[in-house]
């Protein structure tokens, strides 16, 4: 079910308005519960498609029960890989082709998003975090949520619970404008800014892909602009998508965690981590970084080490988050370039502060030069490495590379470094010297204005969406 399709538009009003017919709390959770297994309903074109993702849930629920029964860190333990073999086992990776596949087509979206949710319960059940009894109806409405069932948000399920069907929801005016000005704001993004991102993608990425062809400088230009074109398309798809389902979740009486706080304007690629893909980076970093952490100090306790432990935590991390992303070798390499980027972005903060001093250190972060410098930096890294999940074969992988060489990934990454430094310097001198701010809350003033603006936005998705003739897919699906 695409989130531009009419046929989404007819189910979201459907829900929204069965949701809203009566208060009871049972009530309101069968609703949910329907809508999730009619939204999954709608991916399937044969009964036979859902059910590895019904033995997958269910594999879940017999782990979770075991765990309520045994909170035994050996029960955790065989519950994990229980779930972690049915999941590569199902998502089919590449380099475990050796295990065979069932032999008929069947649903994989969502599954990436369901191990996280059970994965989190089995942790926390085992822990103590989580004593309240999740019954199989509960545990399918979280674990199934239609509003993240794609991509996330990743939610705790101690949240969940305390908004499943019991929010005493307040539909006033002010409530529900919120609400779809976020929906009409994700769409901007998604229908609007995304398409054409992506259709200007779509038109000079071949060019970078053929045999032969582009004299060096231009391939050097063309893929600069295409990884860039690339970067802006995911952004404000993902970022889009987030908007409209937690606006739709405003509308349900759920308040869905936020997964992007403005990203470029991070002054290095571990502030970018904590403000892109919040929910997942959260996740890693309570789930596994930590108690990686915590492990290998018990191996190596020397106070000396502790930055250089975190460093090996941050590649085994991004590594696990690069082969969760995609099923090829290349996102094995996705992940590797991503914990290389957090490492060396520790090493320099130890270095910095081992040879400035605390106080020195965080004066030449905080001066205009190094702000705008180290945003560059951070951005033009995240590009590069992205060319991982438009380039997802390894043979076409390793052919641009070679072409480009040192000197043109080099060249590439000073050029994009700079362009975006100077533009966010750019940008940020004249919404300080006009006073003009950018943000798509600004116009909150009467209700004719605010009116206006919801109108604007509406009228310019369908004329993009006419003109491009093309109804974008949410990228995340795929991954």
């Amino acid at each position: 079910m695409s989130l531009t399709s009419p046929l989404f538009f007819a189910f979201l009003a459907a829900v929204v308005v069965a949701f809203h017919i009566s208060e009871s709390v049972a009530y309101r959770r069968f609703v949910l519960g329907a809508a999730n297994a009619i939204f999954i309903a709608s991916y399937l074109s044969d009964v036979t498609q859902v059910l590895p993702l019904a033995a997958f849930l269910a594999l879940g629920y017999v782990c979770v029960s075991a765990l309520y029964l045994r909170q035994s860190i050996l029960v955790l333990a065989a519950g994990v890989v229980a779930i972690l073999c049915c999941y590569v086992f199902l998502k089919r990776f590449s380099f475990f082709e050796g295990l065979g596949q069932l032999p008929f087509p069947y649903l994989t979206v969502g599954l990436s998003y369901i191990l996280f949710r059970i994965l989190h319960i089995m942790v926390d059940v085992r822990s103590g975090d989580l004593v309240e009894r999740i019954g199989p109806l509960a545990f399918f409405r979280f674990t199934c949520n239609f509003l993240c069932f794609v991509s996330g948000p990743i939610q705790r399920y101690q949240d969940f619970s305390a908004m499943d069907g019991k929010a005493a929801v307040q539909l006033d005016q002010s409530v529900v404008y919120a609400a779809f000005s976020r929906i009409a704001t994700g769409y901007v993004k998604f229908v609007i800014i995304a398409a054409t991102a992506d259709y200007a993608f779509t038109f000079l990425s071949p060019h970078l892909l053929q045999p032969t062809g582009l004299p060096f400088l231009k391939l050097c230009a063309v893929y600069a602009t295409v990884a860039s074109l690339y970067t802006v398309y995911l952004y404000f798809n993902f970022s889009g998508y987030m908007d409209i389902v937690i606006g739709i979740g405003t509308l349900l009486g759920q308040q869905l965690p936020e997964n992007f706080d403005k990203p470029f304007s991070a002054r290095s690629f571990l502030e970018f981590w904590q403000r892109w893909h919040m929910t997942l980076s959260q996740w890693f970093k309570l789930y596994l970084f930590n108690p990686l952490v915590m492990l290998l100090m018990t191996w190596l306790p020397s106070p000396a080490l502790t930055s250089y432990l975190g460093v090996l935590a941050f590649f085994i991390t991004f590594g696990v988050m690069g082969v969760w992303h995609g099923t090829t070798a290349v996102f094995v390499i996705y992940g590797l370039l991503m914990g290389a980027g957090a490492s060396i972005n520790k090493l320099w903060q130890v270095a910095c502060t081992g040879r400035l001093g605390k106080k020195r250190y965080r004066a030449l972060t905080e001066s205009t030069a190094y702000i705008y410098v180290a945003r560059g930096l951070t951005v033009a890294y995240f590009v590069l490495a992205l060319t991982c999940l438009w380039v997802p074969e390894l043979p076409q992988f390793t052919h641009l590379f070679a072409r480009l060489g040192v000197a043109g990934v080099v060249g590439t990454f000073i050029v994009v470094a700079a362009a975006f430094s100077m533009a966010a310097l750019s940008l940020d001198f004249f919404q300080a010297r006009l006073r003009i701010p950018i943000t798509l809350s600004a116009l909150q003033g009467g209700e004719i204005t605010k009116n206006l603006h919801l109108a604007g936005k509406m009228m310019a998705i369908v004329a993009v969406a006419t003109l491009l003739h093309k109804a974008p897919d949410f990228v995340y699906k795929a991954f």
